[in-house]
Formats: structure tokens, C-alpha cells, sequence
């Protein structure tokens, strides 16, 4: 296959998946959901949220729930920077069921925090954390402002990032 008929191969089945999905969205509970998920994340706030509220309870291992923390803050900033290169648009053949920040939409920065999160928060202890995190990248798709690439791309780049900061994570023996 020509590498260019392979993008357009991509382009459509990324389309029908986000098409489907945003379909679900018809359901009003569904969407509640989404738009809830979503406003939640913004920002990687519920992550954020979730793991200074760690440092807060478990204070033996205080340290290792604020550099969770920071990594998954880090995770995020990094997909904004990738964000900015890359430009790809949000999609536009969908309408979407809530505003965003930005035009820019690979990677998903909602996907990239939320999978840090799940690493590093989940290595802590907090396995909620993990299929909260799964709903929080569907209900990009749901809301009907990422394609499904981006979602992926965003997730590897949150699991990666975070994988990759695991032994500081953990702190000093």
C-alpha cells in the first residue's frame, strides 16, 4: 500500500470510530458523563487532584505521591508542547459536546495525563485510578473533539512518560 493511501486508510477508520463514538453521546446519560469527565480533566485537574489528595493521607509515603504528582503534571505539559508542533486540527465533522481550550488536537492532552495517572497513581496504590482513566480517554471520543489516534497517542505518551519516571518516582531507598 502507498504510504498515502495508508494515511487515508488511517484518516477514514479514524473517522467511522469517532463517528461511533460520538454517536453514543446521544444518549443524554452518556453525554452527562462525557462533559463531566471531560471538565474534569481539564488541565489534568482531577489527576492533580487525586494525587496531592494521596500525599495528604498516606504521609509516609508523601513524597512519593508529589512526585506521582509531578510526573503526571509533567506528562501534561509535555503533550502541550507536542500539541504545538504538530497542529493538528480538532475534528471537524462531528459536533462537538463541549467547548475546548485549544484548536490543536494530537495529542490528547486529557489522554496523556489520565494514562500518566494511571501509571504512576496506580503504582501507589490507587487501582480506581485506572479504569477512571480508561472512561476519561473514551469521553474524548464521546464529546467528539479528539480522533481516536490522538486519544492512542496521548495515552502511550502519558503510560511512557510516567513509566519513565518510576524509579524517581519511588524516591531515595
Amino acid at each position: 500500500m502507498d504510504p498515502i493511501d495508508h494515511l487515508d486508510h488511517i484518516d477514514k477508520v479514524d473517522q467511522r470510530i469517532l463517528t461511533a463514538f460520538r454517536a453514543c453521546g446521544g444518549d443524554p446519560r452518556v453525554a452527562g458523563a462525557a462533559r463531566a469527565l471531560s471538565r474534569a480533566g481539564e488541565h489534568g485537574a482531577l489527576w492533580l487532584a487525586a494525587g496531592l489528595a494521596g500525599a495528604l493521607v498516606d504521609g509516609p509515603r508523601r513524597g512519593s505521591w508529589l512526585r506521582a504528582t509531578a510526573l503526571t503534571a509533567g506528562a501534561h505539559a509535555v503533550s502541550m508542547g507536542v500539541k504545538r508542533v504538530v497542529r493538528r486540527p480538532r475534528p471537524a465533522r462531528v459536533e462537538p459536546l463541549v467547548t475546548t481550550f485549544g484548536r490543536h488536537s494530537f495529542p490528547s492532552s486529557h489522554a496523556t495525563s489520565a494514562a500518566a495517572a494511571a501509571v504512576a497513581l496506580g503504582a501507589l496504590g490507587a487501582p480506581a485510578v485506572v479504569p477512571l482513566a480508561a472512561a476519561m480517554c473514551a469521553s474524548r471520543l464521546v464529546v467528539g473533539v479528539h480522533y481516536p489516534s490522538d486519544v492512542l497517542a496521548g495515552a502511550a505518551l502519558g503510560a511512557l512518560t510516567a513509566r519513565a519516571g518510576a524509579c524517581w518516582m519511588r524516591g531515595p531507598a
